[in-house]
């Protein structure tokens, strides 16, 4: 009596240990979590958002700031190192020399822009699209220079007038720059540094001809630079992929009194 009393005693706490009879080991048995079966029903990880200071408008914007920034420091006689200064320092350095070929150089990048993709470099865009951001930048670039042109009404150094900052000359060759250095820098960057290159000596020849301070130089670069960044932020078209003009084109006969025709429905694809 008191064996079999012992036996079930030991039944009992196998099976509450877990175990059964025989004693092998019986797995626990899982209970669903139902409380959060709709939050990631695929399982796909969340995307981790990028601190603010890794956007692409950051990326775009801090150089061309910076440099419109020290442009409106030293503007009108400020900073560590005057305008007055630099344009005396210049002047030892060049005291008689005089050139208008700055003129003609602020279109060298594109010059360049063209004579690369003639000669088969791929750029990063078609050509279209290319042209649309050109022409894009340049409307951004225009209607910003000019505005601030005629809200800061600064004197030349030469007295010619009151349209001195910031340098249209060297936002338009700054501006031509960064588009051929962000064509070409995938394949090379020998491309934009020659861009850039001449943008610089385009800046360089305003303050030797008298006609800009170095804030107006400098705050110019960053003009240009910005306006194409933010021609490229803002352009949507695809990349890389040309229009086919023929696709999206339907051919409708139509009949109308006194004769027949035929109807052409045109809608541009890309």
């Amino acid at each position: 009596m008191l064996r079999s009393f012992r036996f079930a005693l030991a039944v009992a706490g196998g099976l509450s240990a877990g175990t059964s009879a025989l004693g092998q080991i019986v797995p626990p048995v899982a209970v669903p979590d139902t409380t959060h079966k709709f939050e990631n029903p695929g399982g796909v990880p969340a995307a981790v958002k990028k601190p603010w200071y890794r956007g692409k408008l950051v990326k775009a914007v801090v150089v061309p700031a910076a440099l419109i920034g020290y442009g409106a420091y030293t503007f009108n006689g400020g900073g560590f190192y005057t305008n007055q200064q630099a344009n005396r320092d210049i002047h030892r350095l060049f005291p008689t020399y005089r050139t208008h070929v700055d003129n003609i150089l602020i279109f060298a990048p594109y010059a360049e822009l063209g004579l690369v993709a003639l000669a088969g470099v791929e750029s990063r865009n078609d050509r279209l699209n290319t042209l649309l951001v050109v022409g894009k930048s340049e409307l951004i670039m225009l209607a910003s220079v000019f505005a601030v042109k005629n809200l800061t009404r600064e004197t030349r150094p030469d007295g010619s007038d009151n349209l001195s900052f910031p340098s249209g000359h060297t936002a338009q060759a700054f501006l031509a720059a960064s588009i051929v250095h962000t064509e070409f820098r995938d394949k090379s960057q020998w491309y934009g540094i020659g861009a850039y290159t001449i943008a610089t000596g385009v800046g360089a020849l305003r303050m030797i001809n008298t006609k800009h301070w170095q804030s107006d130089v400098v705050a110019g670069a960053g003009f240009g630079i910005l306006s194409a960044h933010l021609a490229y932020l803002s352009h949507r078209n695809r990349w890389g992929r040309k229009p086919r003009l023929l696709d999206g084109t339907t051919f409708t006969p139509t009949v109308y009194p006194g004769g027949a025709g035929l109807g052409l429905t045109w809608r541009p694809t890309h």
